[in-house]
């Protein structure tokens, strides 16, 4: 227990990014019941990330005697915007009482992405049902909307009285560990307040934290307090606790927040035992704030490029010890980073059109080194169709140009950041994926870059492959200090740097490879565009409306 309270990193605990509720309809499904229409229900299943197995996670209602159910049933699922969320929904006719869904007739069935249904227009996707052979099957609509108490933001301050005495000169250093309670019964560390030096009567600060990270959207949720005294070798003594919930803190300062600080040991020993003091909720207000979600379904648009390292230090792509070895049997470091990052980013951009870029190639027909050309061959057209798009123009890249160097990344930066400098209205964000074996030649020139491209609607994803030492990558991932050039600090933090090899996963699986690393990288995408609306006062756009569903002609 006492390790733990030492461990939170409040930037690494996985808050569920926000809840999404998904309703279903369908349109048009096979008729299978002789006397009557078919009594649909539809089933959600989820993908496990490593195993690629399907699990359930719900049912609609059954809706007798339809072939154009508007269920009313809603599926909610967490969204982890840095994950692919691959989800599959089967329809079936419930045609007997057994829940055991083998034994009623197959409507068919579809595949999508969680992000697919956010990221399409109006938050609205529609899907042909497929699965049975030779049969039109008709079609399944989802619509998405975000739960309202996930953008809620608690302030609060608390201050305690007459907590126990536990050091032996002087008295207490008090300070309070939040932790939510999860569905199994365990708990998970939240929040910590700051350590208040020698008085059993701390006064702590107000502090902030996203109502979702308190209690996961259920205000009854029990929200566990621990008080401990702060020792300077990390052994912190554990004074007392107490339970609240987010719904009693909400009522703010009246006598019901006023909790007694107890001490399961110390009652147990002593019979005259009252408490270890009290604490007390001072004040407590709840304001919204809008979401990476708001954004997306009011239309903004992420436009994602790539740029590719074609330095010498690659080595010779025609031999396997090469990091750009095009093998036939597995994909090499970069394609596995292009294509993991771009699956993800893809289900938000709505043309599938990525601008894609290579830097430190000599090129045909006079050998001249570029560091920027675009990967299609067409410099008035640097777009590639899809992810596959993009890897197919890499490999074709790699067969017309000669690797060369230096690892300039500045010309690469500077021409996404001048797109981006066009449209600062908040409908494009613009995050640049830059894939690179080594050390910046241009580090200086790249500074300047990212500090000039901070204030605009962008970010930048760095992967280092291969063997190299990055050390010069951690000083533009401004996580620790802030990047700066000529004395000019950089606005946002808008870069995150990591290297390859600490996702490979030990047993070979490509797949769990790729979702560890998106996972990384595209964390803080969300924050970092809600920092730009934030710094330039963009609000979003009220969500696209979703355009009614197909009105159903009925045979009078």
């Amino acid at each position: 227990m006492m390790a733990s309270i030492g461990e939170f990193d409040p930037l690494n605990t996985r808050v569920p990014a926000t809840k999404i509720e998904v309703t279903v309809s369908c349109r048009n499904l096979l008729d299978v019941d002789t006397f009557s229409k078919s009594d649909p229900v539809v089933v959600l299943y989820l993908q496990a990330a490593g195993t690629k197995e399907w699990r359930e996670f719900g049912r609609t209602e059954v809706i007798d005697n339809t072939l154009n159910p508007d269920f009313v049933r809603k599926f909610v699922l967490d969204f982890f915007f840095e994950e692919k969320q691959n989800l599959r929904f089967d329809v079936y006719n419930v045609d007997s009482r057994s829940c055991n869904i083998s034994k009623h007739d197959f409507l068919g069935q579809t595949f999508c992405t969680l992000g697919e249904i956010i990221g399409s227009t109006g938050g609205r996707l529609e899907r042909t049902l497929s699965g049975i052979p030779g049969k039109k099957c008709g079609v399944i609509i989802f619509s998405a909307e975000e739960l309202s108490n996930c953008r809620d933001i608690a302030t609060m301050q608390l201050c305690a009285n007459k907590l126990d005495k536990k050091d032996f000169f002087g008295k207490s250093d008090p300070f309070l560990v939040f932790y939510r309670s999860n569905e199994d019964g365990t708990f998970t560390i939240c929040h910590k307040t700051e350590v208040i030096k020698n008085t059993l009567n701390p006064v702590w600060q107000p502090f902030t934290i996203p109502v979702r990270a308190l209690c996961n959207g259920d205000y009854d949720r029990t929200v566990k307090v621990d008080v401990y005294d702060w020792d300077r070798d990390g052994s912190h003594d554990f004074i007392g606790e107490f339970t609240t919930s987010y719904r009693e803190l909400s009522r703010g300062q009246n006598q019901f927040n006023v909790y007694e600080v107890l001490n399961p040991k110390k009652k147990g020993k002593k019979k005259k035992y009252i408490n270890s003091g009290t604490v007390t909720l001072l004040s407590f207000k709840v304001e919204s704030e809008y979401t990476f979600v708001d954004f997306i379904r009011g239309g903004t648009q992420l436009n994602f490029t790539v740029a590719i390292d074609f330095t010498a230090s690659n080595g010779n792509p025609s031999q396997p010890t090469s990091l750009h070895y095009m093998s036939p049997y597995q994909m090499n470091a970069y394609a596995m980073a292009l294509k993991a990052v771009g699956e993800i980013i893809q289900d938000y951009d709505s043309d599938k059109l990525f601008p894609a870029y290579g830097f430190g190639a000599k090129l045909p027909p006079d050998g001249k080194v570029s560091h920027a050309f675009p990967l299609s061959g067409d410099s008035d057209n640097p777009n590639c169709v899809g992810i596959e798009g993009v890897l197919e123009a890499y490999f074709q890249s790699l067969r017309t140009v000669q690797l060369y160097g230096p690892t300039n990344f500045a010309p690469v930066i500077t021409q996404v950041a001048n797109c981006a400098a066009e449209i600062t209205d908040g409908s494009q964000y613009f995050v640049l994926l830059m894939i690179t074996d080594g050390v910046i030649s241009d580090m200086v020139q790249t500074k300047e870059a990212v500090v000039n491209a901070s204030s605009l609607p962008m970010s930048i994803i760095i992967v280092g492959v291969g063997p190299a030492e990055f050390d010069a990558m951690e000083e533009l991932d401004g996580d620790e200090v802030r990047v700066s050039s000529r004395g000019r600090l950089a606005e946002r933090d808008i870069v995150q740097f990591v290297p390859f090899r600490d996702y490979i996963d030990r047993s070979g699986n490509q797949v769990l490879s790729m979702a560890r690393l998106a996972k990384d990288v595209l964390a803080e995408i969300p924050e970092q565009l809600l920092s730009f609306m934030k710094s330039r006062g963009i609000e979003p756009r009220p969500a696209l409306s979703t355009s009614p569903l197909p009105e159903l002609h009925r045979h009078i």
